[in-house]
């Protein structure tokens, strides 16, 4: 049989079969555009923390739309408008409320953080990565800041939180660096020459 002539659905269910010239390193999961960093070119944002009000809205007129419907239909004799309206319109709201409560503006970003993690530690950093994170019941957005000492290797690191909102250290220690770091002596010199060049070139 040809493969024009391949059958599109199941002879018995009628239900339509995968074609078998699909490989299943052909079917992939994609990130959203604004979430993908290979695809970016220049310096990343970190979405705001604030869109998760926006299905804080919706959940909130879903919900109102449940309520509004049970209370207009309780009284007659509707078959498809039961309580169960009522329970989902309550536990939307409720679903809404919490993403409106946990939607916190994200005021400081990683540069903030990161500036106020090095005043924090108390020396001089060298490499240094942030992570957002949130803490709490209504998920506070806070950001983790890892650092090391600007040595080569670093002699020391230490890890830093910084509140999203206000800036506020939320915690924060140092300790000496337990990594060894003496197979990659070689590599860490020759980065670092090139962070000196290129400082002096700008």
């Amino acid at each position: 049989m040809a493969d024009d002539d391949r059958p599109t659905t199941d002879e018995v269910s009628g239900d339509p079969v995968r074609g078998t010239d699909v490989g299943d390193a052909e079917v992939r999961d994609a990130l959203p555009e604004d979430l993908d960093i290979s695809e970016f070119v220049g310096p990343y944002v970190f979405p705001n923390n604030n869109r998760r009000r926006v299905p804080g809205y919706l959940y909130l007129a879903i919900g109102a739309a449940c309520i509004a419907g049970w209370a207009v239909a309780r009284g007659g004799d509707a078959v498809l408008v039961n309580s169960g309206f009522l329970a989902a319109g309550l536990g939307l709201l409720l679903i809404g409320a919490f993403h409106l409560v946990a939607g916190w503006n994200l005021d400081v970003d990683e540069r903030d953080a990161l500036v106020a993690a090095t005043e924090r530690v108390g020396f001089p950093v060298g490499h240094a990565s942030a992570q957002l994170g949130w803490r709490g019941l209504r998920s506070r957005p806070t950001w983790r800041i890892l650092v090391y000492s600007a040595e080569n290797p670093p002699t020391r690191r230490g890890l830093v939180l910084v509140d999203g909102v206000d800036g506020e250290i939320v915690s924060w220690f140092t300790e000496e660096n337990p990594e060894d770091w003496s197979d990659l002596d070689g590599e860490l010199a020759r980065a670092g020459d090139r962070g000196v060049e290129t400082d002096t070139a700008g």
